[in-house]
């Protein structure tokens, strides 16, 4: 669990020309591992360019050979367990076993108003993500599978031949509040947070590690409620949004690094700079922490 490690989060944005050069940038940059949103369209970008999010993986997939891919993060929104499951176990097959499969509840918005839900309640919205992440769960790891929940179904649901990694792709489960951190507790390998939940007041990194420590105090009772060792448990922390200035220089994210690995997480994610808002940024700085910090004395 020692050593920080070091992820991307590319937005797919672009067609696969360019950003097949970006995804395998990343990978030369050195990062461990790179991510994309799983949504249908995405807040003010929704009438922009917006591709899908296990195509664009496993294209992602085949123009790398080292980085772990990863959904941040796919939600019972639009998704449904059988079909998803499917869809990781072919994922994790051609990556060669680099997929990690981020899970989270849904903000609702779009992804569900396009389908005609009704949106749910926060309690609702918490018992859905519950039988997603377990039925999910259950499909990754039995070749077959039968569930009756509120909101999934499977029956006589066929996960064959499974995943390449066993007991199953991991999964990296983004909690806040204590029922979703309970369900991290269980079933996830990566705690993921993005800071304050929902969208208020964005926070410089340095102000907002007060809060995050906290949020990783909550993670390790989690844990140890259940009996399991809070050490097993990676701890993620998503920069950009509600935790900005991070990548705006090398010291800045130097700094930044070193600030959450004291507060107790094990991974620090940041954006693709990008032209315009959101995560405006110089690919100059990007670069320049590649060869800083991602691969010291490497070429640059």
């Amino acid at each position: 669990m020692s050593g920080l490690r070091h992820g991307v989060v590319l937005l797919p944005e672009h067609r696969w020309a360019r950003a097949r050069e970006l995804w395998a940038r990343a990978e030369t940059f050195g990062f461990d591992h790179a991510w994309t949103y799983d949504h249908l369209t995405w807040r003010t970008l929704r009438d922009e360019p917006w591709f899908g999010t296990v195509p664009t993986l496993t294209a992602a997939a085949t123009a790398t050979s080292r980085i772990r891919l990863g959904t941040l993060v796919a939600s019972p929104a639009f998704r449904h367990p059988v079909t998803f499951a499917k869809e990781l176990t072919a994922l994790d097959d051609i990556s060669g076993g680099r997929l990690v499969c981020g899970l989270g509840a849904g903000a609702g918005g779009h992804d569900e108003e396009v389908l005609g839900s009704k949106p749910p309640s926060p309690s609702q919205r918490a018992q859905r993500f519950e039988e997603f992440v377990e039925l999910t769960d259950l499909l990754l790891r039995s070749p077959v599978t039968d569930y009756t929940g509120r909101y999934f179904t499977a029956v006589d649901a066929r996960t064959v031949p499974g995943s390449v990694q066993q007991p199953r792709v991991p999964f990296a489960v983004a909690a806040t509040g204590p029922r979703g951190m309970r369900l991290a507790a269980r079933y996830a390998d990566v705690w993921v947070t993005a800071g304050q939940p929902g969208w208020g007041e964005p926070a410089r990194y340095d102000h907002a590690v007060p809060h995050l420590a906290g949020q990783v105090r909550a993670m390790e009772e989690a844990c140890a409620a259940i009996g399991r060792d809070p050490s097993t448990v990676r701890r993620l922390v998503v920069t950009g949004a509600m935790i900005r200035h991070v990548s705006d220089s090398v010291s800045a994210y130097q700094d930044a690094c070193g600030l959450f690995e004291a507060a107790g997480f094990t991974d620090v994610v940041i954006h693709w700079p990008r032209d315009g808002f959101p995560y405006q940024g110089r690919i100059e700085v990007l670069e320049d922490i590649a060869h800083t910090v991602l691969t010291p004395g490497g070429a640059p």
